[in-house]
């Protein structure tokens, strides 16, 4: 009977001793994927200097597009309330993605003003101070064909530059960020080209 009753002592430490082990190895295992997850961290914040360019010229490119529309909206109810709702959309999906431009830019330690900025270099598709001018003095009447016509222009820009950083970028965020600027403001573009066409 004491036998017996050693034995399964026994049994019972070993089950117990190989029970910690293997709980042991997976906590090693476990903290070994976490440590390799954390260290997939930086490789996916990794970036270059087309990364860099497209943050730099696309943040003041949105902060325009946002201007604009604000130009627009101020109008009241003169305005078209197609365009009204087209420049709401701006708005608020361009608003986000300018704070990520800037935090992109803050995070690899390049300043948030292009190298262009306050050069005169105009990026592509974006008006001019004129061009501004025009859109903020137009009559609620007369703003909403002024700012398709200025907007179209403008996405086109944007569709340009953000093809590039598909194509060349590093970032992964980044380049994902890019095409979904293509597929929107391709969409746009054709939605305001068939607003213009029936005004």
């Amino acid at each position: 009977m004491h036998t017996t009753t050693t034995t399964r002592t026994f049994a019972i430490a070993a089950a117990l001793t190989l029970g910690l082990t293997l709980a042991g190895c997976s906590t090693s295992n476990t903290r070994s994927e976490a440590g390799s997850s954390s260290s997939s961290t930086p490789a996916a914040s990794a970036h270059d200097d087309h990364d860099v360019t497209f943050a730099q010229m696309m943040l003041p490119h949105h902060e325009q597009a946002v201007e604009m529309s604000d130009m627009l909206l101020a109008k009241g109810d003169g305005v078209d309330p197609d365009v009204a709702a087209l420049a709401e959309q701006i708005k608020t999906e361009q608003s986000p993605e300018i704070e990520q431009l800037t935090s992109w830019l803050r995070a690899w330690g390049a300043p948030t003003a292009s190298k262009h900025s306050g050069t005169g270099y105009a990026m592509s598709g974006t008006m001019s101070d004129s061009d501004m001018t025009d859109l903020d003095q137009a009559s609620a009447q007369d703003a909403g064909k002024l700012f398709l016509e200025q907007m179209i222009q403008h996405h086109e820009g944007a569709v340009e530059m953000a093809k590039a950083e598909v194509d060349e970028g590093r970032n992964a965020e980044a380049v994902a960020m890019a095409r979904s600027i293509v597929s929107s403001q391709t969409e746009q573009i054709t939605r305001m080209q068939d607003m213009l066409a029936a005004m």
